[in-house]
């Protein structure tokens, strides 16, 4: 496809195979079921709504786009992510997610990925995985962008980081954030108060439920 295809949409169904939205630059892409490895490789512009699991290697080296995803993501999502892309996963990684992510500034212009660590049901309602990140190198070697991830268990520890640290989830957070949670909500009825902000029928405050993960410095690393 050419350049700034704005305003095309495309609707995927059955078996999309390997890179699905790769290199796309303004169309809109709605997969409706899972898509496979390399989806949404070199993204530049526009969107991607996925409808289940993403495979290996998703969203390699994107430069941007808004990107959904209804359920989980294999190993290495985001790697080498670069420049505006933000993206909610409404499941959550095996590993090494948004290694060597070099996204800029969050409040700035640049990008970020929020983890919701939910399963779906077949009755419609969202329940908590046990851990909202199981695997390791979560943010491994970042020199920009943000990772929020939902964990009000605080399950997400510091031996799961390399490079990165866990930092105070802020208002300016949330109104960052929000946003893109409502349009999850609108397109895969993910309540944010029902789902995301209530914990064991409590209704929490956002910093009680998300933490942020930021890169650290490359001074404080040497």
């Amino acid at each position: 496809m050419s350049p700034r295809t704005n305003g095309l949409k495309i609707d995927c169904y059955g078996d999309v195979g390997d890179y699905v939205a790769s290199g796309i630059d303004g169309c809109e892409i709605t997969v409706h079921g899972a898509a496979q490895d390399q989806a949404a490789q070199i993204l530049k512009y526009g969107k991607l709504v996925v409808h289940g699991d993403v495979g290996q290697a998703f969203m390699y080296a994107a430069k941007g786009g808004d990107v959904y995803v209804l359920g989980n993501a294999a190993g290495r999502p985001l790697i080498n992510a670069v420049g505006r892309p933000r993206v909610v996963i409404n499941g959550t990684c095996l590993d090494y997610l948004a290694e060597s992510f070099m996204a800029g500034d969050p409040h700035n212009g640049g990008g970020f990925v929020v983890v919701n660590g939910l399963n779906p049901s077949f009755d419609g309602r969202f329940t908590e995985q046990e851990y909202p990140y199981p695997g390791g190198n979560l943010f491994s070697l970042a020199s920009g962008g943000a990772i929020f991830i939902r964990d009000p268990h605080m399950k997400v520890s510091e031996d799961q980081l390399n490079g990165g640290r866990l930092a105070d989830f802020t208002t300016k957070d949330w109104e960052l954030i929000l946003p893109y949670l409502k349009e999850n909500a609108r397109l895969f009825g993910i309540s944010v108060e029902q789902d995301l902000l209530t914990v064991d029928g409590k209704l929490l405050g956002p910093s009680q439920i998300y933490r942020k993960i930021e890169p650290i410095s490359l001074q404080e690393l040497t």
